[in-house]
């Protein structure tokens, strides 16, 4: 069944119809279905990021869990307070360089991942959902290019880790 477009008067057309618009609503959007879901866990998307990029790789530091999710490092490191005072990871102090600090998930912390990563996937299939199957693989390659090739605009650049 096809839902009909709205239509919108001239002079909010071309707001309502640019990319940037429709991105950041999608990403309201996003972060309210997500949010929902992970209700019984109290995560964030933010968080849940965060904790997928600290148990990928062992001795990560917050500024490379930083740069991994192109967030600003007082961001990460608020929110990686978060998850250590709810006991979902521990950061110690590099004997070497007594500014930095690794991160890793504690065994509670991997439980809760674990039990994210379930419902990240049904809100993923969900968010997916009104784009039809055969096309999917399609949106997401345009998403991911669309991304690299403007990276150089980003106000916090992302160093995707490649294992």
């Amino acid at each position: 069944m096809e839902t009909a477009r709205p239509t919108f008067r001239p002079a909010t057309e071309r707001l309502f119809t640019r990319p940037g618009f429709l991105l950041r609503r999608l990403h309201q959007i996003s972060v309210g279905m997500f949010e929902e879901a992970c209700k019984s866990l109290s995560l964030t998307p933010t968080q849940y990021g965060t904790m997928v990029i600290v148990n990928a790789l062992t001795d990560q530091d917050q500024s490379s869990v930083a740069r991994q999710l192109g967030l600003d490092k007082v961001t990460v490191m608020r929110v990686l307070k978060g998850l250590e005072e709810r006991g979902l990871l521990v950061r110690k102090v590099n004997a070497s360089d007594r500014r930095q600090y690794f991160v890793s998930l504690t065994a509670e912390g991997k439980a809760v991942l674990d039990e994210a990563n379930g419902l990240a996937e049904a809100v993923y299939e969900k968010l997916l959902s009104p784009v039809p199957e055969q096309e999917r693989e399609r949106l997401i390659d345009l998403l991911q290019s669309w991304a690299q090739d403007l990276e150089p605009f980003a106000r916090v650049a992302m160093e995707r880790h490649r294992k």
